[in-house]
């Protein structure tokens, strides 16, 4: 994460002690040289099982941040592509990404909050990458009705969900200790920072997703490997808009 291109340690405290949205600028023209950018890898498996639901016309990437998901959907849907985001900076980083004239549908950006989108049903697709961990629970529900309202009958809500890590091994015990961290940051330090890992147990977005008004399916993410019980490692959340 130190490397030449990424953010160096001062300007990640900097970041830290700023507001979500605020700490977002800040990062932008550094973010794709961090580990907080979704792999190439979840984002080829999602395409390839995406693909298959369609055909979409036009996508939407709520909290599109630099616009990893933007060219996914520039892949899955055929006349256009909008990016949301409320962060000034991210999205600027996100049209250097993608300039007018290239070949493919063609993509508009829009600075807003996804608590409160500013689209009348008008997307066959919606997705979202690594963006959730920036919503309290108590949000998750009304976040959800947003991209429902977003959609038109029949649209689909896809997002991928990995499998939480085996209690007690490394990777549990790094996320157990960031999201203490950041909730003593944040009963410490105004603005607050949102930014939690273990907020977002399937069990409870599933029913969130239901009392929005989804109806909701799960597909494995084969590409992204298998537990050692043999369940996968991800699955990919398909929430359609019936009507």
């Amino acid at each position: 994460m130190f490397t030449k291109q990424g953010p160096t340690v001062r300007e990640l405290a900097v970041q830290a002690l700023s507001s979500t949205e605020r700490g977002y600028d800040l990062l932008a023209p550094k973010f794709d040289h961090t580990p907080y950018r979704t792999p190439d890898r979840v984002l080829d498996a999602v395409t390839r099982e995406v693909r298959g639901l369609g055909p979409f016309d036009a996508g939407l990437d709520v909290c599109c941040g630099t616009g990893a998901g933007v060219g996914v959907l520039r892949e899955l849907c055929r006349e256009r592509v909008t990016g949301v985001d409320f962060s000034a900076g991210m999205l600027a980083e996100a049209r250097a990404a993608f300039p007018p004239g290239d070949e493919g549908p063609v993509v508009d950006w829009v600075r807003a909050d996804a608590r409160a989108l500013p689209f009348a049903p008008a997307f066959d697709l919606a997705l979202s990458f690594g963006a959730f961990g920036h919503f309290l629970p108590a949000e998750r529900f009304g976040l959800f009705v947003e991209v429902y309202g977003s959609l038109r009958p029949g649209g689909r809500f896809v997002f991928p969900i990995g499998a939480p890590p085996p209690v007690g091994s490394r990777a549990y015990w790094t996320l157990l200790g960031f999201d203490a961290a950041m909730r003593v940051r944040n009963a410490l330090w105004r603005p607050p920072f949102v930014m939690y890992y273990r907020t977002f147990a399937l069990g409870d977005v599933l029913e969130d997703l239901t009392q929005a008004g989804f109806t909701v399916g799960l597909r494995p993410l084969t590409d992204l490997g298998t537990s050692p019980d043999g369940s996968p490692r991800a699955r990919l959340v398909v929430a359609t808009r019936e009507r």
